[in-house]
């Protein structure tokens, strides 16, 4: 995969199609990978960008310890590749990146999309981050693989799809340790829910109704709280809609991108 330097960084990305841009953000839980089932449909009509943060792939640090670090890590990532304004797609972490991009780079970003993400986390939900974050530091990546795949997927797509699964757990096993707990930390300290009102763009949200990660409230309090954001919501589906639905992920994602 090729990479570009950014602010000391190296990222790793891959680049297909041709188009208007759109940037694709990656969970916590999963590096640029966890697109692949949905990005060649997405590049039919457009240039599709999707970069791994530093720690994934080939993608490394430095890197602050907080969200808005992250957001100019993306915004540098548009300047470095020469892309002006982009359509944003963020799941999970990426999509905490994606409302950073938006609120404070305001004029790189058209339309935004927020999969499984949210403002920040209440209190109960940031005890498992600490919980992997700790881990992480102390036992390493294979010390969290099987977490990160229950907060993923649910049991019963677990069971049935050990393929995908057992692809997800090697992807996620070559992450860096540090840079991963590094941003455990950040989602931590991050609470978005008072700028949310800021965000002028035309936005989707969406939400697998099974998501253990960041559970479909959390996108709700998203879609309440964004000035005209569409809500749509996926019954049985986890975390990553892109990997266990993603005949309902495109749905939702082109037509909201062609209206």
């Amino acid at each position: 995969m090729p990479t570009v330097s950014v602010n000391g960084s190296t990222v790793e990305y891959q680049d297909a199609g041709s188009g208007k841009p759109l940037v694709l953000l990656h969970t916590l839980l999963a590096d640029r990978t966890v697109y692949d089932r949905v990005t060649g449909p997405l590049a039919e009509g457009r240039r599709v960008i999707t970069p791994n943060f530093p720690g994934y792939g080939a993608s490394t640090g430095p890197i602050g310890s907080e969200i808005a670090a992250y957001g100019d890590f993306v915004a540098g990532f548009l300047d470095a590749m020469d892309l002006g304004t982009v359509d944003l797609l963020g799941n999970g972490y990426g999509g905490f990146v994606a409302q950073a991009v938006a609120l404070d780079h305001a004029a790189r970003v058209d339309r935004l999309i927020l999969v499984d993400t949210g403002p920040g986390f209440p209190e109960a939900g940031k005890v498992p981050l600490r919980g992997l974050q700790a881990k992480v530091t102390a036992e390493g990546m294979s010390a969290v693989l099987d977490a990160a795949m229950l907060r993923m997927f649910p049991p019963a797509y677990i069971e049935a799809a050990p393929e995908v699964i057992a692809e997800r757990r090697e992807a996620l096993s070559k992450a860096d340790p540090a840079l991963f707990a590094n941003a455990c930390g950040a989602l931590v300290a991050l609470d978005h829910g008072p700028r949310l009102a800021q965000i002028g763009h035309p936005t989707l949200v969406m939400v697998g109704l099974e998501d253990q990660t960041t559970p479909p409230d959390l996108s709700r309090a998203l879609a309440t709280g964004i000035p005209g954001a569409r809500l749509i919501e996926l019954p049985g589906v986890g975390h990553c809609p892109q990997v266990q639905a993603p005949e309902a992920f495109l749905e939702g994602v082109l037509e909201f991108l062609d209206g």
